[in-house]
């Protein structure tokens, strides 16, 4: 049973969106106001007015009567989707309808446009009269009432611009649905539709691509290497922006940047060979915590109805009887990351609105030392086993500090190095006060980057592999002495984080198809990634990345074999093929 308040908030965590949409339709009388208010006009009637509102009223009462049937039937808000289904299919559409109650429906109809014909009739004016002013005046105002429109329409000042995010709230996926603005949410969906109806990586026969996917997937037997004394530890999994593999001393030989990391990875079990699926947070976020790949142009954190069907490791531990919380300093409405968490069992989402403003924070929020402090504090309450997740943001530009810099602010090479500093040095005190805590013994700590990047040492193309290696670490008591410092060199990816710790706790991980066990001796080595329009390739013994828009391969790291050049590129393209659809599908 939902608290009366919590279902009552829903309206208040809808006034962002609704704003937003209010600022979209307001447009055009805006622009006609203005235009009379500077062209120094004294009365203006306003019949047009009452029209254009009629005609928004009864569309959108339309629309909003037909999302009630559709979020009934569907599960989701009107979308594109829906509204392409009725044109293209009307009898389809009508069969699928036949179940809605009809009379119910014209009646809330009828009641929505009579409602919102007598408000407009008394709310709305017939005639605007202006006064005299100076144009100074008139054009300022005009700004003003431009700039308040815009803010409007972008969801406020915060860092992060409008998305369906900022109206999620609850655990209960029907309140956030509720509170996003259907016609917003419409509009979004029609704008973006295109991209998510029409496979743009069509390479080969859909069987064929099936297949060479299938195969890379195939393994001679079903085994796991256990690292772990026990398969019910507390699941610590820290993201790490930006810590690409090049900053340590261990993968990427730079010295002095990630001194304790470097010496965290010799005390754990480290996988140095792994390669981030994309080059963006939102992208390597849902990489770890999904086990879905990037695909190659944009990012399905766009489309929340889609984001919701797709599996996470929180959801499996929590079906298990994990307590699950995530920890972030920045605005979790960013790029959707809100929708993710919400609907994907976490029980407990902690960001930079539940930070006191006097702490520690940078443009993006909360510094790094700030939110593990809180998350360890937070841990000595929760009850074990639990699941919880941490997402760094000090090493993201502008690369700012609380202090002075270790390597100094003369360039983004060097405030880059110390942003990294930084945050190397707050995981070794968050892990040395971590050591005092009860739950520490019993806990394993999961350290990867959300992706790669350029700097530091600047000599990385967009397609060269190198740019997306980044460390995976498995760390702390659970593991078993005789893995202690144990390196794992097979090539592998962040989507594989998923199927590799479920297999240690002996949960069944069907639901990942696109996660591999790294602790399986038999699984077959190899990697993805994409970028705009690109897509890569590597196992063991060779890489291929290529460049979707010119048809051409962009590096090759052994050009000799053309035999295994023609697979790799193969397995490439039906990678790319075959993850683009299920996100069609989704």
């Amino acid at each position: 049973m939902v608290p009366l308040s919590e279902t009552m908030a829903t309206f208040y965590h809808a006034i962002t969106l609704d704003l937003s949409m209010t600022a979209y339709l307001a447009l055009v009388p805006l622009l006609g106001y203005i235009y009379w208010f500077l062209s120094g006009r004294k009365v203006v009637e306003l019949k047009w007015l009452s029209i254009y509102n009629i005609v928004l009223i009864v569309l959108f009462s339309i629309i909003s009567v037909i999302n009630f049937n559709i979020y009934r039937e569907w599960g989701s808000k009107v979308n594109a989707k829906a509204i392409g289904f009725a044109i293209s299919t009307p009898n389809e559409a009508l069969a699928s309808s036949a179940s809605s109650p009809i009379g119910l429906s014209l009646a809330l109809l009828i009641l929505l446009i009579a409602l919102s014909l007598f408000m407009q009739r008394w709310v709305v004016s017939r005639k605007i009269t202006f006064g005299t002013n100076p144009v100074w005046l008139r054009a300022a105002v005009a700004l003003l009432l431009i700039a308040l429109s815009f803010l409007l329409i972008r969801g406020g000042l915060r860092g992060s611009p409008i998305t369906q995010s900022m109206a999620y709230f609850s655990k209960e996926q029907l309140l956030n649905q509720a509170a996003v603005n259907t016609e917003w949410n419409l509009m979004r969906s029609a704008l973006s539709e295109r991209m998510s109806s029409t496979n743009p990586y069509i390479y080969f026969d859909p069987k064929k691509a099936e297949q060479l996917v299938k195969e890379l997937y195939v393994t001679e037997k079903d085994s796991t290497t256990h690292i772990l004394k026990t398969n019910r530890p507390n699941v610590v999994l820290v993201i790490i922006e930006s810590f690409t593999a090049d900053l340590t001393k261990t993968l990427g030989n730079e010295t002095g940047i990630t001194p304790h990391f470097d010496s965290l990875m010799n005390k754990g079990v480290l996988f140095d060979r792994i390669y981030a699926s994309g080059n963006r947070t939102d992208k390597g976020l849902i990489a770890s915590l999904a086990g879905f790949p990037t695909l190659g142009a944009g990012s399905i954190v766009k489309w929340p109805e889609k984001l919701q069907k797709l599996p996470a490791i929180s959801s499996s531990l929590f079906r298990m009887g994990y307590n699950t919380s995530f920890y972030y300093g920045g605005e979790s409405e960013f790029d959707n990351y809100k929708a993710f968490i919400l609907s994907h069992d976490y029980q407990r989402l902690i960001d930079r609105n539940n930070f006191k403003g006097s702490e520690l924070q940078s443009t993006w929020g909360k510094y790094d030392e700030v939110v593990f402090d809180r998350q360890r504090k937070d841990l000595n309450s929760e009850k074990q086993p639990f699941f919880s997740t941490l997402l760094t943001l000090s090493n993201h530009e502008p690369y700012t500090l609380p202090g002075k810099g270790k390597f100094g602010n003369g360039d983004n090479v060097a405030k880059f190095k110390s942003t990294a500093y930084y945050t190397d040095s707050c995981i070794n005190a968050y892990l040395n006060n971590a050591k005092k805590e009860n739950w520490y013994k019993n806990t394993l700590f999961i350290f990867v980057a959300d992706h790669g990047h350029p700097l530091p040492k600047q000599d990385h193309e967009i397609y060269s592999p190198q740019r997306y290696h980044i460390p995976l670490l498995f760390y702390g008591d659970v593991i078993k002495e005789e893995f202690i410092g144990k390196k794992f060199s097979n090539v592998g990816s962040q989507i594989d984080i998923a199927a590799t710790l479920l297999a240690q706790l002996q949960i069944p991980s069907p639901e990942f198809v696109w996660s591999k066990n790294l602790l399986n001796p038999y699984t077959k080595p190899f990697a993805y990634f994409s970028w705009d329009n690109g897509t890569a390739f590597m196992d063991n013994t060779q890489y291929v990345t290529f460049d979707n828009v010119g048809k051409m391969i962009l590096e090759n790291s052994n050009p000799k074999d053309k035999a295994k050049t023609d697979q790799q590129l193969d397995h490439a393209k039906s990678y790319l093929q075959k993850v683009y659809q299920q996100f069609i599908e989704l």
